[in-house]
């Protein structure tokens, strides 16, 4: 390491000087701010700067100012007599990183200046990882290591530039709107728009009225034409979300726009056309759909051109920890924290995890640690209970008494625990709960209503989940 000292006293300067080769530092020095900047400019690397307030010519708190411009990353300790402890001050609000009082102790300047590059090997620790996520293993915020995950890299980059139609398949979770976009703002598509239909949120009426638009008077409440969503896309590309719920009646317009390039407005005889590229999603199985004839074979083999199948978390856990550090990063942002890194023992704790809502699930445990964490890194008393002590897997989860017992009210017991379980991992947001347990929100809501349960805006409590185990 080598670190500048910048002093007019030649005394001061060949004290620190001794004390920090004494340290195994490599040491330079400067009598003035202009000296000092032109070692800044030469191909000298210097790790640290030592800079006394008061210098002759260009003053400590303007060569302070003109490192910080040209270097932002460059830590700069301040000497400073105790006279001029204004300077000291205003060298702090500059982006100093600590200053030292005259007459200082040898053992405040060692101190002191390896907690400043400690800070600055964070920084480029730091950096480097960030490198390393967007250029090694990272696609369109798309985070993986795995061999799993670089496949689906090369594949969205050959899928990307073609027109064909689109079909991902992949559990709650698992990312499958960000590779929708990946593929939109790699193909040509990209300047266009890209808009994104849940297919499962909406019931049957109310979704053809979004995908295709209707003319003033189509049906009660419509008291103006509107536009669809395919008109929106014109040009671009259209996800449409757990394509798997949508009804036979829709599903047979929607072949209609695959194949012919057109459409209706409900409530017209007019046909539009449309250039719009379909990247459709599911967490279902199609095939099993098919054979029950709730979905139609002539859509699948529609859509089915190029099929990308996410991988769930659990069958790629060597991605965690950069999955892990990507969202560190984000929610530290977000939330103006500097949480670093997490634990060992954390992080033992998330690699034991089956993670059965996957990236999702993982990236709502890192915010709320984040948000939680008082220090700079995460422990395991920040993740939630169910990850520290999850329920045993290797003995049965209710025992028959001798007495017997109600299977009605052991297995409503038992839909109860999942259900608060999952409104838990969701923060109390039903939508997102329904996902995790694999059904309709309009099931689950019927279920709460059923056992009880009453919805909250926030997260279950842990004490509610609690007394339901026990």
């Amino acid at each position: 390491m080598r670190i500048l000292i910048v002093d007019d006293e030649e005394v001061l300067r060949d004290v620190l000087d001794a004390v920090l080769r004494r340290e195994g530092f490599d040491v330079l020095s400067a009598t003035t701010g202009e000296e000092a900047l032109n070692y800044l400019d030469s191909s000298e690397e210097i790790d640290l700067v030592i800079l006394d307030v008061m210098l002759p010519g260009i003053s400590g708190i303007d060569t302070l100012r003109a490192i910080r411009i040209a270097n932002p990353t460059l830590p700069v300790i301040v000497i400073t007599a105790f006279s001029s402890i204004d300077g000291a001050i205003e060298a702090m609000k500059q982006g100093a990183f600590h200053y030292i009082p005259k007459p200082f102790k040898n053992e405040e300047v060692i101190l002191t200046v390896n907690k400043a590059l400690e800070q600055r090997r964070l920084s480029h620790e730091n950096e480097r990882l960030k490198a390393e996520l967007s250029e090694k293993f990272s696609y369109a915020n798309i985070i993986g290591k795995s061999e799993a995950m670089r496949k689906i890299f090369d594949l969205i980059r050959q899928a990307a530039p073609s027109r064909s139609n689109i079909l991902i398949q992949g559990e709650s979770g698992t990312g499958k709107e960000l590779v929708a976009k990946a593929i939109h703002h790699a193909s040509p598509r990209a300047r266009n728009a890209f808009v994104t239909v849940n297919s499962g949120s909406l019931p049957p009426e109310l979704l053809e009225s979004s995908l295709f638009g209707h003319m003033k008077g189509a049906f009660t409440g419509a008291i103006a034409t509107k536009r669809g969503l395919f008109e929106v896309a014109d040009g671009g590309s259209i996800f449409l979300d757990e394509i798997g719920n949508i009804n036979l009646e829709t599903q047979a317009k929607l072949l209609r726009v695959i194949q012919e390039k057109e459409f209706m407005r409900l409530g017209s005889v007019d046909t539009l056309k449309v250039d719009v590229r379909i990247i459709a999603a599911t967490n279902a199985d199609l095939q099993k759909l098919m054979a029950d004839r709730t979905f139609r074979e002539d859509l699948f083999y529609r859509l089915n051109v190029i099929t990308i199948t996410l991988p769930p978390l659990r069958r790629r856990r060597e991605d965690i920890p950069l999955l892990v550090q990507h969202f560190l990063q984000k929610y530290s942002e977000e939330n103006r924290r500097i949480v670093r890194d997490v634990t060992a023992d954390a992080m033992r704790v998330m690699m034991d995890h089956p993670w059965p809502g996957n990236v999702r699930e993982l990236e709502n445990t890192i915010e709320r640690a984040v948000v939680l964490c008082t220090g700079d890194r995460i422990t395991p008393e920040l993740l939630p209970d169910y990850l520290r002590y999850p329920t045993r897997t290797d003995s049965p989860a209710m025992v028959v008494p001798q007495e017997g017992i109600s299977l009605k009210d052991a297995v409503s017991n038992y839909e109860r625990t999942m259900i608060l379980q999952s409104l838990e991992l969701a923060n109390g947001v039903q939508k997102r709960a329904a996902e995790l347990l694999q059904v309709k929100p309009s099931t689950l809501n019927e279920m709460m209503k059923r056992l009880g349960i009453h919805a909250k805006s926030n997260a279950v409590a842990e004490d509610e989940v609690a007394a339901v185990e026990s």
